[in-house]
């Protein structure tokens, strides 16, 4: 397989497995989707990276800040313990809170590092009836 080749199937690969999480991945794919027709743009990327465990770090890292940070206060988090040789890390910073259909939203800012690379998304979470933070649907 060509190396382009491996680099977007790994790509797709990384998006198939984080569309199962939530908040974390959710963000993730949404800032993939938009680009979809040409995966390329995330060659060497640090989702290219992350694996399972890594997003399940980063949503924890979500979940957490968004229960306990104030707007523009951020939370750092990390990969260690992830089983992943390639070290993540990154903040997760709410940036504004509002209500939305009854129920409390804040956009965030995720972060993510790797070899290199930096990625930022910026999705809508809101509060659910069972207390964990969703993405809010465009």
């Amino acid at each position: 397989m060509p190396i382009e080749h491996r680099s977007t199937h790994r790509a797709r690969r990384a998006l198939a497995r984080i569309s199962f999480l939530t908040l974390a991945a959710s963000a993730l794919v949404v800032s993939a989707q938009a680009q979809a027709a040409n995966l390329g743009f995330l060659n060497n990327t640090p989702i290219t990276y992350m694996k399972q465990r890594d997003l399940q770090a980063l949503n924890d890292a979500a979940q957490k800040a968004l229960n306990t940070k104030q707007d523009g206060e951020s939370l750092d988090w990390d990969n260690k313990g992830t089983g992943n040789t390639v070290p993540i890390n990154g903040t997760v910073t709410p940036q504004s809170s509002f209500e939305s259909d009854g129920l409390k939203c804040r956009k965030v800012e995720l972060v993510a590092h790797a070899k290199g690379q930096t990625q930022t998304w910026m999705p809508t979470a809101c509060k659910q009836s069972d207390g964990k933070w969703k993405l809010k649907k465009q």
